[in-house]
């Protein structure tokens, strides 16, 4: 029955007997990620780089895989400060390479770098990467009427993540597809994925109407 109600409506039945979205699942990390993260609206550069360079190493991988390594990731990047990651070196690359508690890919650890600098630039152009980022927050008349299984199966991309990440590409950023992006815009409470019926879907929406957007 339970199965059922997730495959028509995507959300399922926490132990403490709420809905919520069926990524979720029972893992106890992810579900902490779920309820008090994913979704609420973010402001500071640092966790903003972060999170985009992390969806790109989640490429290909599940989040949970990247979630559960995430303090491994921060240890290894400076805690995402991309001033410090941006002078990064071939032997930081060649460091990192080694360094088991990461997802050992090279392109991946080159593009963090190379993103690094390109925040910099970005912040430089904008004044910091939170206000250039939340500019490109869908409007009403974007967002679909309502925010159900069905809706977000069908759309991985949508008009604007394919905006940002043609603009990132031209400014030289690197594994930030469609895609991605909209993974990034969806954590960082661009948008409120949270599926209708979902117990946090209200708190974040309460959240994003509190949120003082970037200038």
């Amino acid at each position: 029955m339970e199965s059922e109600m997730q495959e028509k409506t995507g959300l399922i039945v926490g132990d403490d007997g709420a809905l919520r979205c069926f990524w979720r699942g029972s893992d106890e990390l992810y579900g902490s990620y779920h309820d008090q993260e994913w979704g609420r609206p973010v402001d500071d550069d640092r966790r903003l780089f972060e999170k985009i360079c992390l969806e790109g190493f989640q490429s290909g991988l599940s989040w949970l895989t990247i979630l559960r390594k995430r303090e491994n990731f921060r240890a290894a990047f400076a805690g995402f400060d991309f001033h410090e990651v941006a002078r990064f070196t071939d032997k930081d690359v060649e460091r990192l390479l080694d360094d088991k508690g990461i997802v050992r890919h090279r392109g991946k650890i080159e593009s963090v770098i190379n993103n690094a600098k390109r925040a910099i630039e970005l912040v430089d152009e904008a004044g910091s990467l939170a206000a250039w980022f939340w500019k490109f927050e869908p409007g009403p008349g974007e967002r679909p009427g309502r925010v159900d299984y069905p809706t977000l199966v069908a759309n991985p991309t949508t008009p604007t993540s394919t905006l940002i990440s043609k603009e990132l590409k031209k400014r030289g950023w690197t594994f930030v597809g469609p895609t991605t992006v909209y993974a990034f815009m969806q954590a960082m409470g661009l948008v409120n994925d949270h599926i209708e019926g979902c117990i946090c879907r209200a708190s974040v929406e309460e959240a994003r109407q509190r949120f003082r957007r970037p200038r």
